[in-house]
């Protein structure tokens, strides 16, 4: 009897999923109903009662019908920015150091301000405007001695996109009064509490995963970014130069970097005298190289292939401004457009 049961209730069980879920069952499947549906029209509704309850609840979407572009070549995507450097850093020049960071001033001002506010360090002044806060005075290592005090300043960098922050730190003895005009020095009373600020703020900006988000930046500080410390510009002739809003020591070092940097041959320099002399070829597109094989049978030598020339790259100091000028050492119809090629690959590979 057992197994008669068995063996009939399987059949028992599909007979009974077909009483109840079949197509003439008591529950019927009807995923499918809709595209047997109709499009009726719209209810109407009479004017003296209301209607604003009424509305589409499944809205029927108009035919897509999808424009396929042929292309001969597959469209490759866009590069990156080359000369983009993610990340924060700290750069010295001489008895100078300073934080460079790959975001605007805007998203790096609020995130310096959190800095003090976690230390539970109170601000007696902030200027967003112009990229200044500075610290009431603290007390630092115990020092019974004298009370310290910071200002932060946050410039653009040498290109958009990227900020500088600059630390001074100034130094009173408890003994005297607290002043009250601040006399800031150019450079820290303390090199060591300078630096133990900048690393301390350093390793702050590196660990924020938030600070590229443009919701929290800083609007006021956001005025800071359209003034670029290395720009493009023509001179009163029509020529371009490249402007740089830095000290000649700087632009010195920050020009032999970029030239460096794009392996450009320097022949010879004079620091006395503000020049470097280089040999440049243009810009040159990698697709026009040679290939293999045309390597083999000389095509890289060929005369349609930009040979190496002379350049004289000099840097011209006036208002606080180093204006970078290059010049042909030969004479040629190809001089113009050599001097600003010359000029874009020195812009592009500052840091």
């Amino acid at each position: 009897m057992i197994k008669r049961l068995l063996i009939l209730s399987p059949a028992l069980f599909l007979n009974a999923c077909g009483f109840l879920f079949g197509d003439a069952g008591m529950f019927p499947d009807r995923g499918g109903d809709y595209t047997e549906a109709q499009i009726v029209p719209q209810m109407r509704v009479p004017a003296e009662l209301d209607s604003f309850t009424l509305d589409q609840l499944y809205v029927i979407p108009e035919e897509f019908i999808a424009v396929n572009e042929f292309f001969e070549d597959i469209p490759m995507p866009k590069p990156l920015e080359t000369r983009r450097r993610e990340g924060v850093i700290i750069q010295s020049l001489a008895d100078r150091s300073w934080i460079l960071m790959d975001a605007t001033p805007g998203q790096v001002w609020p995130r310096v301000r959190d800095f003090w506010i976690e230390l539970q360090v109170i601000l007696d002044y902030e200027n967003p405007s112009s990229g200044i806060m500075e610290t009431a005075w603290v007390e630092v290592d115990n020092d019974q001695e004298k009370r310290h005090k910071y200002r932060v300043i946050i410039e653009p960098g040498l290109h958009s996109g990227y900020s500088e922050i600059y630390v001074i730190h100034m130094e009173n003895l408890r003994s005297e009064a607290i002043p009250i005009i601040l006399n800031w020095p150019e450079a820290s009373n303390s090199p060591d509490l300078e630096r133990q600020i900048l690393t301390s703020v350093s390793q702050y900006l590196a660990d924020r995963n938030d600070i590229y988000q443009a919701s929290s930046a800083s609007l006021l500080a956001g005025s800071i970014e359209s003034e670029s410390k290395a720009n493009i510009v023509q001179d009163v002739n029509g020529k371009q130069v490249l402007e740089l809003k830095i000290n000649y020591n700087r632009a010195w070092v920050q020009i032999r970097t970029a030239l460096e940097s794009a392996e450009i041959p320097i022949v010879d320099s004079d620091r006395d005298q503000n020049y470097f002399n280089v040999r440049f070829a243009g810009i040159v597109d990698e697709n026009d190289e040679p290939g293999f094989i045309g390597r083999i049978f000389g095509a890289g030598n060929d005369e349609n292939f930009a040979q190496e020339r002379g350049f004289n790259v000099r840097l011209q100091e006036s208002n606080n401004v180093i204006n970078v000028v290059t010049e042909a050492l030969e004479g040629s119809d190809e001089d113009s457009q050599l001097n600003d090629e010359l000029l874009q690959v020195i812009n592009d590979n500052l840091t």
